[in-house]
């Protein structure tokens, strides 16, 4: 079964307190995103990439393919309003009827290929594959008044990437959006189809602070 990835890099750097988008800060002296791709492709050379890009960031994208003599066979597809309008604007970058996709956030680069590829075993069983981890620390459920502790062992932190059967996702992302709508799972859940969950690792970690580049740089080392 063709295997298909989407990568989606929209993110800003606002919480890195920086100019630069968070998916071509530097690490380990590489942008982030190109790890994000490398990973993919070193599960499988004959894996297809779809990145999504805002529209305002591919032409920084091609430059920095250039200063870095990075020329992975990738196809390339202008990012929505949301991440929702960006997935779906990278499914309809692919024409096959039948196959596996993985949706990826394209700030976790220390994704293994182990992870990716429990994601398309199990998607090809179980038509959804999402990765998923156990909480380490107690949580509370709160409201204005007062809180009350809840059993960590229920719940799961969800990470990407989430892996479905091909026309289930691209029939789950013709629904209205919403703002709840929040990850792949969430919209494929609405449209009526069950999650199947897998363990991730607290090693695929989102970039999104300072901090994070941190411990993505000692993880790597």
């Amino acid at each position: 079964m063709t295997e298909f990835a989407i990568i989606v890099a929209g993110g800003k750097g606002t919480r890195m307190k920086s100019s630069t988008s968070k998916q071509f800060m530097l690490l380990n002296g590489l942008p982030v995103l190109m790890h994000t791709i490398n990973a993919f492709f070193d599960y499988s050379p004959d894996i297809q990439v779809i990145l999504v890009l805002p529209a305002d960031e591919i032409d920084v994208w091609k430059e920095l393919c250039m200063k870095y003599d990075y020329n992975k066979s990738i196809d390339i597809a202008t990012g929505g309003e949301s991440r929702f309008q960006s997935v779906k604007n990278g499914l309809s970058k692919i024409s096959h009827e039948n196959g596996l996709v993985a949706i990826h956030d394209g700030v976790r680069p220390l994704v293994g290929k182990d992870i990716i590829g429990a994601s398309y075993r199990l998607a090809a069983v179980h038509q959804s594959a999402v990765a998923a981890v156990r909480l380490k620390e107690s949580i509370r459920i709160t409201d204005q008044d007062t809180t009350k502790a809840v059993d960590r062992s229920h719940y799961r932190l969800i990470q990407t990437p989430q892996t479905f059967e091909l026309g289930l996702i691209k029939s789950a992302y013709e629904i209205r959006e919403e703002v709840s709508l929040t990850d792949d799972a969430s919209v494929a859940e609405r449209s009526g189809h069950k999650i199947s969950l897998f363990e991730g690792s607290y090693s695929n970690i989102k970039i999104t602070t300072p901090e994070d580049l941190i411990i993505a740089e000692a993880l790597m080392q």
